[in-house]
This record gives structure tokens, sequence and C-alpha cells, in this order.
């Protein structure tokens, strides 16, 4: 990663797609798919108690927030960490939402997946993906985890230098990958009280 004049390293786009297809050739680096792609070192915890998904008063927001740095702290104390966030454009490749760029106005497009399901190609799209390299601290990314809780943004995650321990937050939760299905493991069992009851651990 290049340095930039007053400010930690620069993320190089091309080093870091590099080195994404490189860790996780099964899978581009959409959050929404870690948990099937990468499932035999994935957890998911809930971000609020009784799995309730939104929150509805800061206290809750606090309960939501808290859960999240808890892991990221474990996973990240004392290390850099990607930072990535997405926007979606349609066929004109112009990226139309202003809450990320809002949000996350440092980070660089590194990754841009075509979104061509749709039989209609007016209906075709784009996902970019945005990255910015920071020293992990509690609240670093917390207006990041406040939209996210919100539904306002989507397919967040976080990530070492090495891309092999990835967080993802979403509406309701957090999925992470550790490197090892023994790690996840210990990592499950230190908060088995914020897993789903549900017996796929959705």
């Amino acid at each position: 990663m290049a340095e930039r004049r007053g400010a930690g390293p620069a993320v190089v786009p091309d080093e870091l797609a590099a080195l994404w297809r490189d860790r996780h050739p099964s899978t581009p680096p959409l959050a929404h798919l870690f948990r099937d792609a990468l499932h035999d070192r994935w957890v998911r915890f809930h971000s609020l108690p009784r799995s309730k998904r939104y929150p509805e008063s800061e206290e809750e927001y606090a309960t939501v927030l808290d859960r999240h740095n808890t892991v990221l702290d474990e996973l990240f104390a004392g290390q850099d960490v990607f930072v990535v966030s997405m926007d979606w454009s349609d066929a004109s490749g112009i990226p139309p939402w202003h809450e990320r760029r809002s949000l996350h106005p440092a980070a660089v497009r590194w990754w841009t997946e075509p979104d061509c399901d749709a039989p209609d190609p007016a209906f075709h799209g784009y996902r970019h993906l945005y990255a910015e390299l920071r020293p992990w601290a509690p609240g670093l990314v917390d207006d990041l985890l406040r939209a996210v809780a919100d539904d306002t943004l989507a397919e967040v995650f976080l990530a070492d230098t090495g891309l092999r321990r990835l967080y993802h937050p979403y509406d309701g939760g957090a999925d992470v990958v550790l490197t090892t299905p023994e790690e996840r493991d210990r990592l499950r069992e230190r908060h088995r009280g914020w897993l789903s009851s549900h017996p796929c651990g959705l």
C-alpha cells in the first residue's frame, strides 16, 4: 500500500483486488455472499436482545454499537483495517448513493461487480466497492454502523490487511468470518448469548 502525505497508507485498488482474488477465489467481495461462500469459518451474532432487528431508542443504539465494537476489537485490536462500503449504479455507471459518500468520503473504488441477473437490460447495474485503510480503534466506524442498523447502508465490511478475518454488519447483527473453524468456534462460545436460536445460526 502506498503512503499518502499526512495520512496513513493509501489503498492501491489493483493490489487489493488481486489480494482478494488470491485469498477468496470462490466469491467476489460482496458481503452478503460471505455466509454461504465461507460457511466453514462463519458465525452470525445478533445486535439486540431477543433478536430484535431495529433499534428504537438511544439505549438500543448503544447496545448495537457496543456489541459490534466488542467483536471488532477482539478481531482487530492493534491492527490496521480495511473499511469497505458499497454504492450501486444502473447502466449509466454513475453511483447515486449519497449516504455512502457522506459517511465514507476518503474511500477509493477498488472493485466493480456487474449485476446483470435481470432479463431486461434496463434493470442491469453495477456494485461499486470502496475501501479505506485505517488504524482500528473502538468507535472508528460508529457512523457507518448506525447507518447499517437503520438499513440506509448495506454491504459494509471490515477486514484485516491480509483479508483473512471479515466482519460484515447488517441491519440486525453481523456475519463474521474467521481464519479457521476453531477460531470461529472460540469466538462463538465467548458470545453465545448473542447467537440466534435458529438451527442454522441465522
